[in-house]
């Protein structure tokens, strides 16, 4: 887990195998070439141990790979810093769960993340007095000198989260919204006045997009349970769906579960309001009504 999350070495591993083959090496022999024990190849290639980033450059030396493209994302998801966002969230490594620090990971470098939430409010759209009470919710709610710390610890994961929104290739969000969110209290009336105002100034930004779900519209296939989509530029076949449980996470990476999810996020968008009738929409509810 040192070099990324288990998803993308699996990625990863899959694409320096494919391109290892299209060279017409065997794993021996690309070992040779880069000074290695064939094992090393082989371990990454089956997503069983990390890769460094200058250790994945070689291999691609190796195999003659010139797309710079390719390069830049196969760095990427070894772990590389190149893009300017560092990996901050190691320094919380002992505190967070391997597989919430898995989906930072994911989210700090994808392109585009797509998200049906039926509760509550996007981690990336939380104001700090909303993200606070969801968390405490989440750890149980107890007001002690541990919990108290831990819960400002999360906060602070959760909102230092939001700079992908705000660098200077910023992550495009799209975010449908089940109207519960909307009308659930969540810390009080105050709390829910400052996450409203949140996130109608967050729609106004060119690279984010929110829609709200009417409860008019009935049963729909949001009806499962939230859901993530992360999108990696110019590479579909990198992307993952994300489910969240109450104690771990679940990713998906086959073609068909990917194609089911984002089809079914395409209808969710289809039966949510436009962007524009959810802006009023959501002065609606700030309103009372």
């Amino acid at each position: 887990m040192q070099y990324g999350p288990a998803v993308r070495r699996r990625k990863l591993g899959a694409e320096l195998r494919a391109l290892r083959a299209r060279a017409g090496l065997t794993s021996g022999e690309a070992a040779r070439l880069v000074g290695w024990h064939q094992s090393k190849v082989s371990r990454i290639e089956t997503g069983r141990s990390g890769v460094k980033p200058a250790d994945v450059r070689r291999l691609l030396d190796a195999y003659d790979v010139r797309d710079p493209e390719l390069h830049e994302l196969l760095v990427v998801l070894a772990g590389s810093d190149d893009d300017g966002r560092h990996h901050w969230w190691h320094a919380y490594r002992g505190l967070l769960p391997a597989t919430y620090s898995d989906f930072i990971s994911l989210e700090s470098q994808a392109g585009a993340m797509r998200t049906l939430e039926n509760s509550v409010v996007p981690g990336l759209l939380q104001t700090p007095e909303y993200a606070r009470e969801v968390t405490r919710a989440a750890v149980g709610g107890a007001h002690d000198g541990r919990v108290d710390a831990l819960v400002e610890v999360l906060v602070k994961v959760r909102l230092a989260r939001q700079d992908v929104l705000r660098s200077n290739t910023p992550l495009r969000l799209s975010a449908v919204l089940d109207e519960a969110v909307l009308r659930r209290t969540v810390g009080g009336p105050e709390v829910m006045a400052r996450q409203l105002e949140r996130l109608r100034e967050a729609a106004h930004l060119p690279h984010v997009r929110i829609q709200v779900l009417p409860f008019g519209v009935g049963a729909h296939v949001g009806v499962t349970g939230p859901f993530v989509i992360f999108s990696f530029t110019n590479r579909s076949d990198l992307d993952v769906v994300v489910l969240d449980h109450l104690t771990s996470s679940l990713y998906l990476e086959r073609r068909e579960d990917l194609q089911s999810y984002e089809e079914a996020f395409n209808s969710l968008q289809g039966l949510a309001l436009s962007p524009g009738d959810t802006l009023d929409f959501i002065a609606g509810v700030a309103d009372g009504a």
